[in-house]
């Protein structure tokens, strides 16, 4: 049997090289997609908290003496957080600070409009307000759900594009870590609406 010489071996250690770079390359794209698919399902959570505010306000508004105010501050943050959307290819901290600070917002004006509301009696016992409110409680418990599932995502490629030798790859091929969603301070209570109707 003939030995390998030194050119020999020196191409098996590139071959061995490049399969491994194919494979790491293909993996870590299953990740980037997996990551934009959570990051879409974060989107589509408050978008369907957004897609709510309308007819909440809408409902409230029907009570003339209900405080306009908070309705307004309502609306301008949910136009403000609309106009916020953060592409899955740029996952920054930047882009997800300013997206989050956007959600935040909307989640402050809703609090003082559910905390307002409780002095009309009439607006709490409307079906059609209780419904919406009971939506708004499932809505924001998927939001929740959906941002931890995002979070574990980028723990995941993250690592993957930090580990050696998954950052020599990284490093050639263009992946970079990915930011994680991190709320502002605050923002971790979510508008208290489970409690609004006692067991309903």
């Amino acid at each position: 049997m003939k030995k390998i010489g030194g050119l020999g071996i020196g191409a098996i250690l590139i071959g061995l090289f490049v399969v491994y770079g194919i494979y790491w390359y293909n993996s870590t794209v299953g990740m980037s997609e997996g990551l934009a698919n959570t990051w879409a399902n974060v989107e589509s959570s408050y978008q369907r908290r957004n897609d709510l505010i309308p007819n909440i306000v809408a409902t409230a508004q029907k009570y003339a003496e209900f405080e306009q105010e908070t309705l307004t501050a309502v609306i301008e943050a949910r136009s403000n957080a609309t106009s916020i959307n953060v592409d899955a290819s740029d996952l920054t901290e930047e882009n997800l600070a300013a997206f989050s600070k956007a959600q935040s917002s909307v989640s402050s004006g809703l609090g003082r409009l559910l905390a307002t509301y409780e002095n009309y009696p009439n607006l709490k016992a409307n079906e059609n307000f209780k419904e919406l409110i009971n939506e708004l409680s499932r809505t924001e418990n998927r939001i929740n759900v959906e941002r931890n599932r995002y979070n574990d995502a980028v723990g995941t490629y993250n690592v993957k594009v930090k580990r050696v030798p998954g950052v020599l790859f990284a490093s050639i091929l263009g992946f970079e870590p990915a930011a994680f969603y991190q709320a502002d301070e605050g923002a971790e209570v979510a508008p208290d609406v489970k409690n609004l109707f006692g067991s309903n």
